[in-house]
């Protein structure tokens, strides 16, 4: 069974940072392209960061130069490092695992950015 769990998220004034982590099981993990993508009410979910399996990272023109996002194969575990978090990246962010024509998701993490 594929399970994807993240956490780190929560509330931050505006210019501040969170890390979201998103541990994964029930798949090779090494062999899995890892992304991160967010969702706000009424709009399409969109990609935020992701990162191939040869640890190539590819970023939305929108979080270029303050997100990072990176993984770690011996912990099954991917991270998003955001800075200089802006109000409007409200929104929920959601860890997903591609390998082929698969396809995973994690249930999602809330991320309030607001004073």
């Amino acid at each position: 069974q594929v399970q994807l769990v993240e956490s780190g998220g929560g509330l931050v004034q505006p210019g501040g940072s969170l890390r979201l982590s998103c541990a994964a099981s029930g798949i090779i993990f090494s062999s899995h392209a890892m992304g991160w993508y967010r969702q706000v009410p009424g709009k399409q979910r969109e990609l935020v960061a992701d990162i191939t399996s040869g640890i190539i990272t590819n970023y939305a023109d929108s979080v270029k130069g303050r997100f990072t996002i990176s993984r770690d194969n011996a912990k099954n575990t991917v991270y998003l490092q955001m800075n200089s978090l802006k109000p409007e990246e409200t929104a929920v962010y959601y860890c997903n695992a591609v390998w082929g024509w698969a396809s995973y998701w994690g249930q999602g993490n809330q991320v309030t950015v607001s004073s």
